[in-house]
């Protein structure tokens, strides 16, 4: 084969420290939209941003040079000082110290990206600890429950 050919989609989920509410509607207009910003400088799609004040969810697309825990650590952080950086804006702020991350095939793009933009009715009905641990039951992921959440 002459070329490498790819189309890598992540589902990407983290939540804040102790799933601490940071993540107010002021707070959540100007952050979502920076982490996209970091998202394309490292090389990557930001495909859908969502969430709700304690966590979020990433639909996104990876070149195949891009490793995911790369792109998250920068995310995370980067994110984390430009709040910092923003007066008054929430000076508590953190995220935890992990993530989940999930590869997504083509067929479930759409699926994915709706679940991530309905996060508000679909946290109505669940925590965000069922919800996670939901999710990595399905992905098969190996865990202890009881060293899932810091």
């Amino acid at each position: 084969m002459a070329g490498t050919f790819s189309r890598l989609l992540y589902h990407v989920v983290f939540s804040t420290k102790s799933r601490t509410r940071f993540i107010d509607p002021k707070l959540r207009t100007e952050l979502y939209p920076y982490m996209g910003g970091i998202i394309r400088r490292q090389g990557g799609w930001l495909l859908s941003l969502g969430g709700m004040p304690d966590h979020v969810h990433i639909l996104l697309r990876l070149k195949p040079d891009v490793a995911i825990a790369e792109l998250v650590r920068h995310v995370k952080g980067g994110s984390s000082k430009w709040v910092h950086e923003q007066k008054g804006l929430c000076p508590d702020f953190a995220w935890q110290t992990g993530y989940a991350a999930f590869s997504v095939s083509e067929s479930k793009e759409a699926t994915v990206r709706s679940y991530i933009e309905r996060q508000e009715a679909h946290h109505r009905r669940t925590t965000f600890e069922d919800e996670l641990l939901t999710l990595l039951r399905k992905h098969n992921v190996e865990l202890d429950p009881v060293h899932v959440f810091d």
